[in-house]
């Protein structure tokens, strides 16, 4: 927002420079962005008056003017046509300096010296999207007879600073002019002085030419009205004109100039419409239904729907409540009745049709914060004023207001001792009061407690926490000194479960994955994707009311989806090899519709293609459990999940607990995430893994004697899982195997067809004497005739 120091000072007396101005405010809460100035390189430059104008004999697009600037009058070339004789205009002088880095010489244009330059609002250091259209393409022509010779910053009033101030969402009562005068009035210890606003002559009445107001939605707390007559549709007061200019606003017209001017002196938009082009010559304020449009000021036809807030008349819309008027009902040159709007609307609804629309404005900047309705009648009073005032209309006796339920101050107490205690510094009783009454929070004390009278434009305050953040920061939060903390030191540790994350994700990184975070949103079609069965419960998803897009809509119940997209993504930018994994959280529904918080479960999600098998994925699952005092797995085929390939797919046990899935991608679910290789992955319930971990390490004594290794290969079917194989071996171990690993898996032309070779390194150790070949030797005889008996297996013999 942008606090021109000139406006500050209509509602409070200071002769603080910006800088000190900038500095307190700052201090006291409100963010300073920066400090501008218009004047800071314009030199010399005047008032003049146009005396005459001739052609210029040697060019047909440019004329001679003799300008009268006071002392003395100068022969100026100018190829401007938007000038008269008569015109009191800006004039750079010989060695005049402008905001654009020129300085101004005599220059000779076609045998023509010319002594000067007459300066359009660009050339004077004022923004392109704040000049009005008229004065775009021409020198800048003052409103009226000024003293010749006189400093064009004088003229313009622009000596003074503009602050530049960022406002956070909860201080919409900031977003004005008096709103930071009442800052700095309670910063610097000053008295705020408020518009008076009065009225002197009204005529008519307003029934006599409108037919009322009706509000047909809740969205809507309060409609105020009233009617001007008589307009005068022109261009605005030069001091008018300048204040919304340098409060970053285009002047357009004389009435829609002062309600602008009054939403950024109280915060509270306003709209006015031409009363001659209201159907029924009534508004009705409702909402939209499916597919209604409007053609809205910029231009631009916009199509509504049943959660957008409209302003209408009997036969259709006329303005999007809260963001922008409609094109139909604008005010014209030819507008002689207006009905002025001051209204307050659903802040939520506002937001929600900005962003759709993509349409932001400084009404729905001010609205989708939510703003006092109480200031609906100040404002639209304020306006009528202001008419009368520069002689813009009549105000019309009477107003309108559906306002049904009344927004009053709510009262609060505060603990005088409580708030010393929060804040760490005693400040006496009467600075908490003065502290609070200049905010224009009316407070009183009655020996124990502060009694408090919230304003309702101060819709952050509600409970006794925020009455004493207010006395702290206009103490002054750097004016607390340090202190140490009261009672014992405590020890802070991470709980458990964030702990063994920490663990789990320093066991992969070492592995060689990348970890990633993904979007808890993602889209319903995901489900499609991974080809989940209908009446699968993942598709059991919680569906957000107020989505990014249609692609962030629903809160994941799975991250397999989410970890497919980023696969993808890499796969189709040339990455040729991705091993990543991702801890994060699914969102499970105890009901549908939702009627109580999701239920949060953790997961593990591990994805990776390029030189990766499934076994790899399998010993890094392996691993990483192993490293959390996890033991005793077992593997079961998984065939009924169609997202997984459905004979290189098994879910993982611990000890008969179930920890999730680790498989090869299906080729159609691959096909639908455009990936043309082998991708594998696996999905574990990290909650589970965190049940089971320990941690509990306990010391075991090196070997004392030496183990013996023995590799066996035997041919067997290829539906025979290595689960099952592994088991038979270990069976007959009698508790001397240490360690069993697969070392190959062959299928080829030395094999039948259906048929696969599988090779293990059996490590056989006892920890209290040395094995013999003879023992050993039986054990393998023994390992070999089971397999041979249970699933039909053969000994490799080349």
């Amino acid at each position: 927002m942008l606090l021109p120091i000139k406006w500050l000072k209509d509602y409070i007396e200071t002769d603080k420079s910006p800088r000190e101005l900038a500095d307190g405010l700052t201090l006291s809460g409100s963010h300073v962005e920066s400090i501008e100035s218009h004047n800071d390189d314009i030199v010399n430059v005047v008032v003049g008056k146009i005396l005459n104008i001739e052609k210029h004999p040697n060019a047909d697009k440019l004329v001679i003017c003799n300008v009268d600037v006071g002392n003395e009058t100068l022969v100026i070339v100018t190829g401007a046509k938007n000038l008269t004789v008569g015109d009191y205009i800006p004039v750079a002088k010989i060695g005049a300096k402008l905001p654009n880095g020129v300085e101004i010489n005599k220059t000779d244009f076609r045998g023509v010296d010319s002594f000067g330059m007459l300066c359009s609002l660009t050339e004077l250091g004022f923004p392109d999207n704040v000049i009005p259209k008229e004065m775009k393409e021409g020198i800048f022509i003052l409103d009226r007879e000024y003293t010749l010779g006189m400093d064009i910053l004088d003229a313009l009033q622009l000596k003074e600073q503009v602050i530049e101030f960022e406002i956070t969402p909860n201080r919409p009562d900031c977003l004005s002019i008096i709103g930071m005068a009442r800052e700095a009035a309670a910063t610097f210890n000053y008295e705020l002085k408020e518009p008076n606003i009065e009225i002197q002559t009204e005529a008519d009445d307003i029934m006599d030419y409108t037919n009322g107001i009706t509000v047909e939605t809740d969205n809507c707390s309060r409609f105020y009205s009233r009617v001007i007559k008589d307009v005068v549709i022109k261009p605005s007061p030069l001091w008018l004109q300048t204040r919304l200019m340098e409060a970053g606003v285009r002047p357009i017209s004389n009435i829609v100039d002062i309600t602008n001017f009054v939403m950024l002196e109280y915060g509270q938009p306003l709209h006015a419409y031409d009363l001659n082009y209201l159907n029924g010559k009534k508004i009705i304020v409702r909402q939209a239904t499916n597919g209604e449009k409007l053609t809205t000021l910029d231009g631009t036809e916009r199509i509504l729907d049943e959660k957008d807030i409209i302003i209408a008349d009997s036969e259709g819309p006329i303005g999007i409540a809260g963001v922008m008027g409609g094109l139909d009902s604008e005010i014209t040159n030819e507008t002689k009745t207006v009905l002025l709007e001051g209204a307050n609307f659903n802040s939520r609804n506002v937001r929600l049709t900005s962003k759709k629309l993509g349409l932001r404005t400084e009404a729905s900047t001010r609205f989708e914060k939510a703003i006092d309705p109480n200031l609906c009648s100040t404002a639209v009073e304020r306006v009528c004023q202001l008419v009368e005032l520069i002689g813009a209309g009549t105000v019309v006796k009477g107003n309108i207001d559906v306002y049904n339920k009344v927004t009053e101050p709510r009262e609060l107490t505060l603990r005088p001792e409580r708030s010393n205690m929060l804040l760490g510094v005693d400040i006496p009783v009467e600075d908490m009061i003065a502290s609070l009454n200049g905010l224009g929070i009316k407070s009183t004390y009655d020996g124990k407690l502060i009694h408090s009278l919230v304003p309702t434009f101060r819709l952050d305050i509600n409970i006794e926490a925020d009455l004493i953040e207010e006395v702290g920061r206009l103490y002054g939060f750097h004016n607390i000194q340090p202190k140490a903390l009261l009672g014992g030191l405590t020890r802070g540790e991470k709980p458990f479960k964030i702990r063994i994350e920490d663990k789990v994700k320093a066991i992969l990184q070492g592995l060689g994955l990348n970890e990633v975070m993904t979007y808890s949103f993602i889209s319903p079609k995901a489900y499609d994707k991974i080809k989940l069965p209908e009446d699968d419960i993942h598709r059991k998803y919680i569906k957000l009311i107020n989505p990014l897009g249609e692609d962030y809509s629903t809160m994941r119940t799975t991250l397999l989806p989410n970890m497919l997209d980023l696969l993808s993504r890499n796969y189709n930018r040339g990455v040729e090899s991705v091993y990543a994994y991702e801890i994060g959280n699914t969102f499970i529904p105890k009901s549908i519709p939702v009627t109580e918080l999701p239920e949060e479960k953790k997961v593990l999600s591990i994805g990776a293609y390029g030189e990766v098998d499934f076994y790899e994925i399998k010993e890094i699952i392996e691993i990483t459990l192993s490293k959390l005092g996890i033991y005793g797995f077992d593997y079961e085929r998984l065939e009924s999940n169609p997202t997984y390939h459905p004979g290189r797919t098994a879910k993982i046990f611990s000890n008969g607990e179930l920890l999730g899935v680790v498989g090869e991608i299906h080729p159609d679910v691959l096909e639908n995430y455009d990936i043309k290789t082998r991708l594998y992955s696996a999905q574990l319930d990290f909650d589970k893994v965190v049940e089971l971990t320990n941690l509990d390490i306990k010391y075991k004594p090196l070997p004392k004697y030496p183990a013996m290794i023995r590799d066996i290969a035997i041919v067997v079917k290829e539906d025979v899982l290595v689960g099952d194989i592994e088991k038979i071996i270990l069976k007959h171990g009698g508790g001397l195997i240490e360690r069993l690993e697969l070392f190959d898996i062959y299928r080829g032309s030395q094999i039948d067809e259906g048929l696969k070779s599988v090779a293990y390194s059996i490590v056989y150790r006892s920890y209290d004497r040395t094995l013999t070949d003879e023992e050993v030797n039986k054990i393998q005889e023994l390992i070999i005739k089971d397999l041979e008996n249970s699933i039909d297996a053969k000994l490799r013999s080349f």
